[in-house]
């Protein structure tokens, strides 16, 4: 999408919208890290209904607790995984949940209160109205589809769909790279109009990845083959091919999908590395320093990645690796938008 700002009117302030925007993102990654240190402690079953009003107010005495409790233990997380669990060791897992249930929260907020604010005195340029109303609708479908996400873990086994997390966390990133977008967009509008189509397939792909490493997060495939560069002295590992058809092992095979974010790790760290190579010789002094960034930023990733592996997932590190997905896709978007064809 594009903008020219000769084309708004004199009562817009682009600048002002777009700054909002970089708040709105920021809290989206916020939220989207606390979302990953809520799957890593295993406290996103903790709560078990959805009032997406009400739901605001955590439990404010012993009754309420205990009633909020006696829900968790009919759960089938309670009743295979956390029998004879403590109120206080409830307590900790339901705050984690409901905190980051409430910073999604904030994130509608925050968006929509300075949206109308800025509607009404006519400051968004008219260009980006519809644009903004299609990331409120994205978020509200967010909404739900966090809750979809929950009720697959409160049916028969105690552990959610790993399509469905990824479905969420997919969701949730889109729109934070949309919105990254768009402010980019209102901030430093482009003279050609159009950003860099290697660079928008490179955001594009990264995002693949990042897809591929929910996946790895929701069948706690991290947990296996902790060796690197081999797969438990292997490139090609044992057990790769246990279902059939062969492609749900990329899928559903905790092998194959480790396997398959290995490589597609692997490949996106050889892109960044070409077209680093490639273009930072032709481009703005701007466009060198994003693309300085960018080779940096997936410097970075693959070494927490590594790490994460190797010490077979702690949460300081893991949580840290999904901060840095987001920040290379940041970085991604950063550099489409400055580094001119």
């Amino acid at each position: 999408m594009t903008a020219r700002m000769d084309a708004t009117p004199a009562s817009s302030d682009p600048r002002a919208v777009g700054r909002w925007l970089l708040v709105v993102a920021a809290v989206i990654a916020l939220t989207v890290v606390v979302g990953g240190l809520t799957r890593l402690t295993e406290s996103g079953l903790s709560i078990v209904e959805w009032r997406p009003i009400t739901g605001v107010l955590p439990p404010l005495s012993a009754a309420a607790w205990e009633q909020a409790f006696a829900q968790y233990k009919a759960s089938p997380e309670y009743l295979q995984v956390n029998a004879g669990m403590s109120m206080a060791a409830f307590q900790a897992i339901y705050w984690m949940e409901w905190g980051h249930r409430l910073l999604a929260r904030a994130v509608g907020m925050i968006f929509l209160i300075p949206f109308l604010c800025f509607l009404v005195r006519s400051r968004i340029p008219s260009r980006f109205v519809a644009p903004l109303v299609v990331v409120f609708v994205l978020g509200g479908l967010q909404g739900a589809l966090g809750w979809y996400m929950v009720q697959s873990g409160l049916v028969d086994r105690p552990d959610v769909s790993h399509y469905r997390l990824a479905a969420h966390l997919g969701l949730a990133v889109a729109i934070y790279g949309y919105v990254v977008a768009l402010a980019l967009e209102l901030l430093w509008p482009r003279r050609s109009g159009r950003a860099d189509p290697l660079l928008t397939a490179l955001a594009g792909w990264i995002f693949i990845v990042l897809l591929s490493g929910a996946l790895v997060a929701g069948l706690d495939a991290g947990f296996l083959h902790n060796t690197f560069p081999l797969m438990d002295g292997r490139w090609i590992p044992e057990g790769l091919s246990l279902l059939s058809p062969w492609i749900l092992n990329l899928l559903e095979n905790p092998t194959g999908v480790q396997f398959l974010h290995r490589l597609l790790a692997a490949v996106t760290v050889a892109l960044i590395v070409a077209l680093w190579w490639w273009r930072r010789p032709t481009t703005t002094p701007m466009g060198r320093r994003a693309l300085d960034g960018l080779l940096l930023m997936v410097v970075v990733q693959a070494a927490l990645g590594i790490a994460t592996l190797l010490l077979v997932v702690p949460i300081s590190l893991a949580v840290t690796h999904q901060a840095g997905a987001v920040a290379l896709l940041t970085m991604a978007l950063v550099a489409r938008h400055v580094a001119p064809r």
